[in-house]
């Protein structure tokens, strides 16, 4: 028999619906759990001192064969603690994503005093580790292996046999509650014999191939990366900052006294603009190599920076990709000394916020163009192709209609840095490039509307110019870049960054470009930039004119939304077998996007997969690549001109 509620109303009884009719209706209610709350036990950082004393961290790298690292970590207790909890770097500095490799993390143990300990992961924070204590333990030591990626699929290969990359965040945990700072270390690495390292670290030690440097905190360890290699040499560029060059083979190392001058003129060059060294050293690590993975990554007294193997020995050829040093050594000033508020955080475990990556990244964009300008790392023609390529690229995106630039700045964490099916609607971290050339418009209206008398020099002597010597970090928002700017002209700056980086829709960012007398253009042939990229990339990148990249193979690898390509139904992964019934090859594509200008269309044939269809492209626009060009009349040198001119003296040569 159902049981029934009775409800009383007044004097009359009411009959309520049944909770459980009959059999029939019982199978009808589904089952409807309730949530489990989720339990925080991972502790806020608090900026006090650790209080179990300096931890020791000792690596052996000498395992290049397999690419092992092995680690022994030795962590003080303070006394009477029944538990600890130990990180493993999560959110990176110059990362702007989390990127911590938990997974090449294995084989963890913890004891103490010979015991092992019992240990669980955090459910919720799983790169978080629970170690219980027995009562009376003084010290934990943690063991654990890294294992770099031995092939690309796998990650970025971080060791060969010639040459290493140790990340120190990588391969260590923190005890959980304490800003970094806060945190006391001492760290040691084992290297194969004979070979030679080079990092920021202060206080180097060495006792065969196992070498140490003095104690120091968490922070400044995950700052000071090493570059290690069977293969070294240095050279003295002044103003205490060196050269610290591996590579794959000894003769990869013979640079030209004049190609090692330009890398001084680049230290100089870049005093002059700032005004001051937030360093107290600085040590450039590079690694010619194909070997190891590719790197550009800032640090405040180092940059982790990785170029081909024949960078110094094919000279000429390699021009296009020296912009690297100059953008990483930048960041020393722009990201690292003066930093996003909410990009600088306590620890490794809270979350940065990508908002004011136009002032950090954006900003450093635009003067590692600069500098490799002023200091004759890079020609003015190849200055000015990479400028036609950002662009080209912004004058045709039709991401560019509904995302902001600042919102670029989230895309690292929800995108992780994958490929994307159609970028050019998506939109990718566009707060580099759209952000230089932004600050390029910058500093041609600082000198339009002085008269010449001031320019973005006089904004960076004064944003990052104070405190010489301090390598610590000075926060900013976005009014104080606008109250900075107000400083070398009185403007609505604040409303001006706000349009041009908050509001979406706005119109190509070429305002600088043209301001600075010159325009972007269209031709036949790529600009030096572009053809030195695609050169070395092994790709034809037909964007503007068919709107598709492809790799030297046929293989389709990005398609411009709404483009000729697109609207014939050609997508990514496709491969492209044949051009007007001829074998695929990049020249004759070429040649048939350019008799197509008569009209006619291409026809090519496409396969996708297990299927092969004959696909007619209806474009007759001819082949098409960005240039940025002289517009102002006469020789007298243009607003674009003078900002790419050194500032030191410069004595020409007969």
């Amino acid at each position: 028999m159902s049981k029934f509620k009775i409800l009383i109303l007044g004097a009359a009884p009411l009959i309520a619906l049944p909770i459980a009719a009959s059999p029939a209706n019982a199978q009808n209610q589904l089952s409807a759990p309730l949530t489990v709350p989720i339990s925080r036990e991972v502790p806020d950082a608090a900026d006090v001192p650790y209080p179990g004393g300096t931890l020791g961290l000792d690596i052996d790298a000498s395992d290049v064969r397999r690419g092992v690292y092995r680690v022994v970590q030795t962590i003080p207790v303070a006394p009477g603690a029944d538990k600890l909890i130990m990180l493993f770097p999560q959110w990176l500095p110059g990362n702007h994503g989390p990127r911590g490799p938990l997974a090449e993390l294995v084989d963890i143990g913890f004891e103490a005093d010979g015991k092992k300990l019992e240990w669980r992961r955090d459910r919720v924070e799983v790169n978080a580790f629970h170690v219980t204590l027995p009562k009376g333990a003084r010290q934990v030591t943690a063991r654990f292996l890294h294992t770099s990626p031995l092939q690309s699929s796998e990650g970025r290969i971080t060791m060969t046999q010639e040459m290493l990359n140790l990340q120190w965040e990588k391969m260590s945990l923190y005890p959980a509650g304490h800003y970094v700072r806060q945190i006391r270390v001492k760290p040691a690495v084992t290297l194969p014999d004979g070979w030679t390292a080079a990092t920021a670290l202060d206080g180097v030690s060495r006792s065969g191939n196992r070498w140490s440097w003095a104690e120091t905190n968490y922070e400044v360890l995950v700052d000071s990366p090493i570059f290690a290699g069977k293969y070294f040499r240095k050279w003295d560029l002044g103003q205490k900052v060196t050269l610290n060059v591996v590579s794959d083979k000894p003769e990869q190392l013979e640079a030209k006294p004049e190609h090692i001058e330009l890398h001084r003129h680049l230290v100089t060059e870049s005093r002059l603009a700032f005004g001051a060294n937030h360093f107290d050293h600085y040590e450039f690590l590079l690694a010619l190599t194909n070997r190891m993975g590719g790197i550009g990554l800032e640090h405040h007294r180092s940059s982790e920076n990785q170029l081909e193997p024949d960078a110094f020995t094919e000279w000429d050829k390699n021009e296009w990709d020296r912009n690297l040093l100059p953008h990483e050594y930048a960041h020393s000033w722009s990201g690292k000394f003066r930093r996003p508020a909410r990009l600088w955080t306590p620890d490794y475990r809270q979350p940065m916020q990508g908002d004011l990556l136009w002032a950090y990244e954006g900003q450093d964009q635009f003067w590692g163009l600069v500098l490799a300008a002023r200091s004759g790392l890079q020609g003015k023609d190849m200055v000015l192709g990479m400028l036609a390529n950002w662009a080209g690229n912004f004058s045709e995106q039709p991401g560019r209609r509904w995302r902001s630039v600042e919102d670029t700045g989230f895309d690292p964490v929800f995108a992780a840095r994958k490929a994307k099916p159609y970028a050019s609607l998506a939109r990718s971290e566009d707060y580099y490039t759209e952000g230089a050339l932004v600050w390029l418009e910058i500093d041609q209206i600082i000198r339009r509307e002085t008269a010449g008398k001031k320019s973005i020099d006089d904004f960076a002597r004064a944003f990052f110019g104070m405190r010489d010597g301090d390598w610590g970090q000075l926060t900013f928002e976005l009014k104080d870049v606008a109250a900075t700017l107000n400083t070398v002209l009185p403007r609505d700056w604040e409303g001006f960054l706000n349009e041009r980086f908050n509001q979406p829709g706005q119109p190509a960012p070429v305002q600088g470009i043209e301001a600075g007398g010159y325009r972007l253009v269209w031709k036949e042939e790529p600009n030096p930039f572009d053809k030195a990229r695609m050169t070395d990339a092994k790709i034809l990148s037909l964007t503007y004119s068919l709107g598709t990249t492809i790799d030297k193979d046929g293989k389709v690898t990005a398609v411009q939304w709404d483009s000729p390509a697109f609207n014939a139904g050609i997508v990514t992964g496709a491969k492209i077998v044949a051009v007007g019934g001829t074998t695929y090859d990049a020249d004759g594509l070429k040649k048939a996007i350019s008799s197509a200008k008569a009209g006619g269309g291409i026809d090519l044939l496409v396969q996708r997969g297990d299927r092969f269809e004959t696909v007619k492209v209806d474009y007759r626009g001819g082949l098409r690549w960005p240039w940025v060009e002289r517009a102002a009349p006469g020789k007298a040198p243009t607003g674009l001109d003078r900002l790419l001119m050194p500032l030191r003296p410069v004595t020409k040569t007969k």
